[in-house]
């Protein structure tokens, strides 16, 4: 069995730049990150997988979703969470990077209230686009 808290199996998890066609539990991969060292997650892509939560995220500079699927809501802002500080305390920052085709299952999405607007109107015109 692997222990997934293990010191090598974080750096070996915090050394890959993809994922394919698995679950992904963001709160691991957060948190092996910042023990070596990395404030947010840098540099990966993630294609076909599932997203797995509870987590918040913020999208950060060059970081991407295409054709994802958001999870079962029926209300897009169900999913934003705006700061009420000036500091985004306890979420895992995404920089640089890429999500082709994943499921987001329980994953909020914080950022400042323009992303957040534009955020929400881009899911709901998918899936108005989809019906």
């Amino acid at each position: 069995m692997t222990d997934v808290m293990s010191e090598a199996f974080g750096r070996e998890l915090n050394a890959r730049t993809t994922f394919e066609k698995e679950a992904v539990w963001l709160p691991l991969l957060a948190v092996h990150a910042l023990s070596g060292g990395e404030p947010t997650l840098r540099g990966k892509t993630f294609t076909d997988c599932v997203i797995q939560g509870p987590a918040l995220v913020a999208i950060m500079a060059s970081t991407t979703l295409d054709g994802c699927n958001m999870g079962k809501v029926t209300d897009p802002r169900s999913l934003t969470f705006a700061p009420q500080g000036p500091l985004l305390v306890g979420a895992i920052g995404l920089e640089d990077c890429r999500f082709v085709r994943c499921q987001f299952e329980q994953v909020g999405f914080a950022g400042p209230p323009l992303f957040l607007k534009e955020f929400a109107e881009q899911l709901l015109s998918a899936r108005e686009a989809q019906a």
